[in-house]
């Protein structure tokens, strides 16, 4: 008999179990994610799972969120699912199509889509996703495997060899981030680099105040004489993937000393010596699309992937209009 049940009423065991077999294990999809998102006052947590004779074969948890002032915030509500889909080694058709069901009924009145951004090969389950209505879209990402230090510099192209080379010579120190002062530096520049080159929205600094405070959460700062100039917020999932959530440097001011390619260096030189099996990019954006930030990431030799992303509109004619609002505004910041 197949049961449903809220992640609330989940017992911890069971999703500890679920995460230490599953082959789609993810930091986002671990109970420490869930109790970490639900404390945060700007977004709405969900999470259910799917029983069958009791027991868990698949789980999901996520959360909605939107920007802007009141108009805003109700074009640009939106479900997001990071990692994709908990799944048992023995999940079945029937467990997936049940939680994508349940997905859809309890969603679709807050948010106008649903998007659940892969970090695995979830190809064989594509049909599923499909019959319930959510559609593939590529995305792409690059994984770096962390085992050996030299075999992972070996493979860094010869200009981020120089660059991390010169960052090490000139006294750029990479460090924990300890302090609110470590904690507001990097949000600056942080916020600076979302609202000027991505130009997309970014959490408030209440997300990096409460990260710093979480288990297999970790902000680390470049400096340069006490002077924060980058960093690097990583989440863990421990002995697996280190995942580069956030990255970024003081290129106006400090571009000669490489802060975010020095920043992202570091995290790759944490994963080997922490032993985790590979460092995640989380994204590279869209095949055939120009996207400076692939560039970047490329240079340092990982795997290029494209596990893609599922999404389904629960309403097309609001998703359209907060489409080209996004799009207006970002004619508007350049």
């Amino acid at each position: 008999m197949i049961e449903i049940r809220n992640v609330e009423n989940i017992a911890l065991s069971d999703w500890q179990n679920l995460l230490s077999h599953s082959p789609t294990a993810s930091y986002f999809q671990s109970p420490e994610f869930f109790d970490f998102f639900n404390s945060l006052s700007f977004l709405e947590t969900f999470g259910w799972g799917v029983f069958e004779n009791k027991i868990l074969k698949a789980l999901v948890c996520g959360y909605i969120i939107a920007n802007g002032g009141k108009l805003k915030r109700y074009f640009s509500r939106r479900a997001i699912i990071h990692g994709g889909l908990l799944l048992a080694e023995d999940v079945e058709h029937k467990h997936i199509s049940t939680l994508l069901d349940v997905l859809k009924k309890e969603l679709s009145d807050k948010a106008i889509y649903i998007e659940i951004r892969n970090n695995f090969n979830f190809s064989q389950y594509k049909t599923v996703f499909q019959e319930i209505g959510f559609e593939y879209h590529s995305h792409l990402n690059y994984k770096v495997y962390t085992r050996d230090i030299n075999i992972v510099k070996s493979r860094y192209s010869e200009s981020k060899i120089r660059q991390i080379r010169k960052s090490k010579e000139q006294g750029v120190i990479f460090k924990l981030a300890t302090t609110q002062r470590d904690i507001d530096g990097f949000y600056h520049i942080l916020s600076d680099l979302y609202k000027y080159k991505i130009k997309k929205p970014l959490f408030p600094v209440e997300f990096f105040e409460k990260f710093v405070q979480q288990p297999n959460c970790y902000l680390f700062v470049v400096t340069i004489n006490e002077k924060v100039i980058g960093g690097i917020a990583c989440a863990a999932m421990p002995d697996k993937a280190l995942y580069e959530w956030f990255v970024c440097g003081n290129t106006e001011d400090y571009n000669h000393l490489y802060p975010s390619v020095f920043a992202t260096h570091k995290g790759i030189e944490f994963a080997v010596t922490n032993g985790f099996e590979h460092f995640d990019f989380m994204g590279a954006g869209k095949p055939d699309v120009e996207y400076g930030v692939r560039d970047f990431k490329e240079k340092f030799g990982g795997e290029l992937v494209d596990f893609g992303r599922f999404v389904f509109i629960s309403n097309p004619i609001l998703y359209k209009i907060g489409r080209t609002i996004m799009k207006f505004n970002q004619k508007l910041q350049r």
